[in-house]
């Protein structure tokens, strides 16, 4: 790049002075070694603080996961002791980990989206370079992919796991109406219409956040233009203006449009929009296929549980290749000033051998229904659990014929801003998709060439 490393991190991280004043949650990780000289071994107190997202009811079995994890790794570290500081997942991606990063100053471990973010992160040299601790351990090629966190042939961070979206369904409702699960977009259609004119909401849906209906959205330009379209959008080879684009944007404003969703949506939180399943208000929702925890829990979902199905987005035409987001963008990264430290490097590593394991994959399929991020076969998943939801998420992921990652692993934040911003005046009847997408096009645009 022509432009100088720190100005590139302020652009994309849109952090104010006031922000960076506020921010200092990270100085433990640039002190000094505190364990004696070098190549010694103390048993002095000593801390390391793991910033995570498992916030709320939902995330309960994660957080128990990472709870487990942290014992282990304080019982193998001599002196160590983790804190644990909860950030709500948008906070801290957008908020605090930036204002951390701008100031140089990160936690030791943090959650991390690997692409784009990590990639502008560790550029500016904020990440640890896990590869020798990856080889060390031996565990580099038991992932299903590193891509969203490998930065000019070194790997900078590590999945908690894999994603795909799809649509999750009232199993009850269907068979009570002779509902089957369709297989093109028509179809879904048709069922939509059939489901309001019965006095319910065909999808339920929040988007006070507005990458919860950019789930929709993202799937549905993809499946119109194509799996590959997202990824040019950056090198300007693709245009968010491009005729197959907006019919996919398009789509969903029609939607908007026809009362598929609960009037109100730009007022709901994520919670709200899994209870309208819950309570039979609405049949059917776009999630990722990580909410099947909810659907699972007696506690969250009451007598709903067993009575939910999955599936993935029909194609536009019969036929067609089956188009699915499938994600490991999500995970951990770490400081880059932890190799300053013996003892806290040492923590590290006993905190990736600890997390990544079959053991802790197995357990956060079967216990959170998180998508494995390392490789196991269908096979050993299947035998993981004989969950009908499970089932059906298994099945979906069988069905695969191509694969996407979510659009904000593709652009700069500038753009996921737009597409924010956009979406929600779409839903909200102040701009039109073709307009919107105008919009999105310039700040790409803008963003490509900040970057010449």
């Amino acid at each position: 790049m022509k432009k100088k490393g720190l100005a590139i991190l302020m652009s994309l991280l849109f952090v104010s002075s006031t922000l960076l004043s506020a921010c200092g949650g990270g100085d433990k990780a640039a002190e000094k070694p505190s364990g004696g000289s070098e190549g010694t071994v103390s048993n002095e107190p000593f801390e390391i603080t793991i910033r995570h997202t498992q916030v709320g009811e939902s995330k309960k079995f994660r957080l128990a996961l990472l709870n487990d994890v942290v014992s282990k790794t304080e019982e193998a570290v001599p002196g160590l002791k983790i804190k644990l500081d909860a950030v709500d997942s948008e906070v801290n991606r957008k908020e605090k980990l930036r204002g951390e990063m701008a100031a140089g100053k990160p936690p030791e471990v943090f959650d991390v989206f690997g692409s784009p973010d990590a990639g502008v992160y560790s550029k500016e040299g904020l990440m640890l370079d896990l590869t020798p601790i990856l080889d060390e351990l031996g565990i580099k090629d038991k992932f299903t992919t590193l891509d969203p966190f490998t930065h000019d042939g070194k790997i900078y961070g590590l999945p908690i796991g894999g994603s795909i979206e799809g649509i999750f369904y009232n199993k009850d409702y269907f068979a009570q109406k002779g509902l089957s699960v369709p297989k093109t977009l028509a179809e879904l259609e048709q069922i939509a219409e059939a489901i309001k004119a019965d006095g319910k909401i065909p999808f339920a849906q929040s988007s006070k956040d507005a990458w919860i209906p950019l789930m929709t959205t993202n799937n549905l330009w993809s499946y119109y233009a194509g799996a590959e379209v997202t990824y040019g959008f950056k090198t300007g080879e693709t245009k968010w203006t491009d005729p197959k684009v907006v019919e996919g944007v398009k789509k969903h404003q029609e939607w908007v449009e026809k009362g598929y969703f609960k009037k109100g949506e730009l007022g709901f939180e994520y919670a709200d929009m899994r209870n309208q399943i819950i309570t039979g208000e609405a049949v059917m929702m776009m999630d990722g296929s990580w909410a099947n925890s909810v659907f699972r829990d007696p506690a969250q979902a009451g007598d709903m549980v067993g009575k939910i199905g999955y599936f993935n987005l029909p194609p536009v035409n019969e036929g067609d290749p089956v188009i699915v987001m499938q994600d490991a963008n999500n995970g951990y990264g770490f400081s880059a000033a932890v190799a300053e430290d013996p003892r806290k490097l040492q923590a590290v590593k006993e905190f990736i051998k600890n997390m990544w394991t079959d053991e802790m994959q197995l357990r956060g399929l079967k216990e959170d229904g998180v998508l494995p991020a390392m490789k196991m076969d269908l096979e050993t998943m299947n035998s993981t659990s004989d969950d009908p939801l499970m089932q059906d998420i298994f099945k979906g992921v069988s069905e695969i014929n191509k694969s996407f990652p979510a659009f904000d692993a593709l652009v700069q934040a500038d753009v996921n801003t737009a597409l924010s911003m956009g979406i929600q005046q779409v839903i909200g009847g102040e701009l039109d998709a073709e307009k919107m997408l105008e919009n999105v096009q310039a700040a790409q645009e803008a963003a490509n060439a900040s970057e010449e």
